[in-house]
């Protein structure tokens, strides 16, 4: 076992001399694998961190009693009166947040392109590639250097983050101002520099930094010490903050209210009930409103660039959606075809990601030149592309002003070609993300694009989109597989002719659809999100049917991208459905595998407190207490209450149990929803090492537990529904020489990966399951 400790500590030096390697992309962390007592290391940001798990279960000592019993219902009404507040706090900021992002990203990105546009009509081409790689490169190495040097934990999404904290794991620095700040820079950065990736991921983060800095009363150097702010003190409370936030996050995206409430209870909420429901509801509905007043507002040119654009919304009500049954054949092959590219996507991006571990391995040089290099791909690609495709007379029906155009929006661009005719793939391409979406989404344009320039596009936004994401700036994969999934749409449409009766444009929205599908495997919140886009309801059935197939046909081959990324930053995140092979190991086979379990008595001496703290990584430990020759389980005590009692030095000169009147005049409630620090910090006298600390009053008398016989299936499926940090196993009968308690089983424990490693003979059913 010391060879085994020393093995961890040397793998745990190398990852930190690793530390600068990206979020996303380092390959699953190596356990122990001779004891199930794996070491709980992930990656978050840049660095390897210890995990730790968050304290969701409720805390019933003597003084969380005390203070429930002695709440008036002036109180519980304040404390129901701040959780709204709370939640339209999170709508407001997060819409006014998202409002800057958006017009920010039209402006830098419109006032760029027009003077490409110009540069263009006055035949100096060379000026304007020059002009654009130029304007991208300094905007990329902007968001990059932020993202490198201040906040590694800003790159990517966040989504996966923040699914792995409602889950019950604590990611650090995830939820601060410094990164809050430098994703939403870097996020105008990288979308106005034209790259593949979207705002709507970032702004799912945004949005739960936002519920996380309310509900802490600011950052964590300058927090409001107010007294109605610490009631939400605890992981319980900001849970269900952050879930708001990141459902505001989403609606902030799409314009989405149901579909961002959706998308909390489908893709990162582990844990839901009504009241959480009503004030995600309440905040996405604050969210709508702020935006929909600021577009008002910024329709007329007050907002420059902003007001056309900016935000995702695609209003076909009035095209008319006819269908037959004959049109569910080509409807069924868009969702196949989602699914078969959605997960083979997903298995490119993993192996895409662990190649720029490799790179992101050798400093912040190598992350910085990574992101620039796929910057000035990526403005080759758009500049110099469009070259290719053949210029396409306008349609005589169509008035001067709509073909060609020649700013930095409109469906037909003019681009190099001569007057009266526009270039398809300029117009998909020279252009915003969000106004690429909008062309390739536009009905009633059956002949707009030709089949080279939308084969040409599909190609290149599937490499995009492969070797963009994972770079070290904030980015989103919502858009780049929208812009996927609507090429071969619009492809698939046009390949059908007269033979469907389903709109081109339609047909780009059931592609975009597929693929997300198909790599998200989320179909409730997409089709609502869709449906509130699209606005018309009419495409309902057909969506739902497009998202059914993609869905299980993704899902016979990989997890969802969310999942792989998981995996790879090493997250211990507890899956929904636990393995068939669970129900054949008990709870109590688990606990004999791991180390003996550490107990402490209800009346313990200073020193035996101070000799566990410092010898053990237990966050919890059970509390014995001897009655006669049984001894018996009182509860579980926290570390950090521990450490609270030893800063306090709350010692006693005897062995005794203290009154009700003495706990309350050291400690109060919010005392007890700290965190206070390590052992470290904590100094002892040798005198006070000879004294007593009467746990009781501390100790949660109310735990969870399960009985040794219990299967892991079973434990499992109780652990992550109640949201616990530690599950005690009980022996199935006492009596005398009987230990109270078999052992505690924590987050790590009930992991597939870690009981494999420590029962090997489960491995072969594992395997063939897997080949089933």
């Amino acid at each position: 076992m010391e060879k085994d400790s020393e093995q961890m500590a040397e793998t745990t030096n190398q990852q930190e001399r690793d530390m600068e390697s990206d979020s996303l992309h380092q390959p699953l962390l190596k356990r122990n694998l001779t004891a199930l007592s794996s070491s709980p290391l992930a990656l978050v940001g840049a660095k390897v961190s210890y995990i730790e798990s968050l304290d969701y279960e409720i805390n019933e000592n003597d003084l969380f009693k005390h203070d429930w019993r002695s709440r008036s219902q002036a109180q519980v009404l304040q404390y129901i009166f701040l959780k709204w507040l709370l939640a339209f706090l999170v709508g407001l900021l997060t819409g006014l947040i998202a409002t800057l992002i958006n017009l920010a990203v039209e402006n830098i990105a419109g006032y760029k392109l027009l003077a490409v546009v110009q540069y263009i009509d006055n035949k100096r081409y060379m000026m304007g590639f020059f002009y654009m790689t130029g304007v991208n490169f300094l905007l990329t190495l902007v968001a990059t250097v932020l993202c490198v040097f201040f906040a590694p934990t800003a790159a990517g999404p966040g989504i996966p983050e923040i699914k792995a904290y409602l889950n019950g794991v604590d990611t650090p620095n995830m939820y601060g101002a410094t990164t809050m700040f430098v994703k939403i820079v870097g996020s105008i950065g990288a979308v106005a520099a034209g790259l593949d990736l979207g705002k709507e991921g970032p702004l799912v983060h945004i949005g739960a930094c936002i519920a996380s800095l309310l509900g802490q009363g600011g950052p964590d150097d300058y927090r409001i010490k107010w007294r109605w702010i610490r009631y939400f003190n605890n992981d319980r409370d900001r849970r269900d903050i952050i879930t708001c936030g990141a459902s505001s996050g989403v609606c902030a995206a799409f314009r989405a209210p149901v579909g961002g409430v959706l998308f909390a209870l489908e893709e990162v909420a582990t844990w839901w009930r009504s009241a959480l429901l009503w004030r995600t509801f309440f905040s996405t509905a604050v969210v709508v409103v702020v935006l929909r007043a600021f577009m008002e507002y910024c329709k007329d040119g007050a907002c420059g660039l902003f007001g056309q654009g900016g935000l995702i919304m695609f209003d076909v009500s009035g095209v008319p959606v006819r269908y037959h049954v004959a049109d569910l054949i080509p409807v069924t092959v868009i969702g196949i075809i989602g699914g078969v590219l959605g997960s083979l996507y997903n298995y490119l991006l993993h192996k895409v990601l662990r190649l720029y571990n490799l790179i992101n391995a050798k400093g912040k040089l190598a992350k910085i030149s990574l992101s620039l290099a796929v910057s000035l791909f990526t403005s080759a690609c758009l500049y110099g592309l469009p070259f290719l495709a053949s210029c396409t007379p306008c349609d005589p029906s169509l008035v001067d002003s709509e073909c060609p155009s020649t700013g930095r929006m409109g469906n037909f661009k003019q681009f190099n070609c001569p007057k009266g005719h526009y270039n398809d793939l300029a117009t998909l391409l020279l252009t915003t993300n969000d106004d690429a979406v909008r062309n390739i989404f536009s009905t009633n344009t059956p002949s707009e694009y030709r089949v080279f320039s939308l084969v040409i596009f599909f190609i290149l936004y599937c490499i995009l989109g492969l070797f963009t994401f994972g770079i070290a700036v904030p980015s989103g994969l919502f858009l780049p597989i929208i812009l996927m999934g609507s090429a071969y749409g619009r492809l698939l449409g046009m390949a059908m002719g007269p033979y469907a009766s389903i709109d081109q444009g339609l047909y780009a929205v059931l592609g975009a659809a597929s693929l997300m599908a198909g790599s998200m495997r989320m179909t409730v919140s997409l089709c609502v999100i869709f449906l509130e886009l699209t606005n018309n309801l009419l495409l309902l059935p057909i969506t739902m049917l497009v998202l059914l197939i993609s869905k299980s046909v993704g899902d016979c081959f990989n997890p969802s991208i969310y999942e792989i990324i998981l995996e790879l930053k090493g997250l211990p995140f507890l899956e929904a459905h636990p393995e068939p092979w669970m129900r054949n190991i008990t709870v109590g086979e688990l606990a004999d595998v791991k180390p003996p379990v550490v107990t402490l008595s209800g009346i313990e001496t200073v020193g035996r407190i101070v000799d566990v703290l410092r010898n053990t990584t237990h966050n919890g430990f059970a509390v014995v207490d001897s009655v006669g020759q049984v001894s018996e389980v009182h509860g579980l005590v926290l570390r950090a209450h521990l450490l609270l009692v030893l800063k306090k030095k709350w010692f006693l000169q005897e062995r005794r149990r203290t009154e009700e009147w003495e706990v309350r005049e050291k400690f109060t409630w919010v005392d007890v929803a700290e965190r206070w620090g390590t052992i470290e910090e904590v100094a002892v006298t040798k005198e006070e090492m000879e004294m007593y600390v009467d746990l009781h009053p501390l100790t949660n008398t109310t735990p969870y537990t399960v009985v040794e016989t219990m299967s892991v299936a079973k434990a499992l499926v109780q652990f992550r529904q109640v949201g616990l940090r530690h599950m005690l196993v009980l022996p199935k009968y006492h009596g005398h020489g009987v230990p109270p308690v078999v052992g505690i089983l924590t987050r790590q424990d009930l992991r597939a990966h870690n009981i494999l490693s420590a029962f090997p003979h489960l491995e072969k059913s594992h395997a063939s399951k897997k080949g089933s």
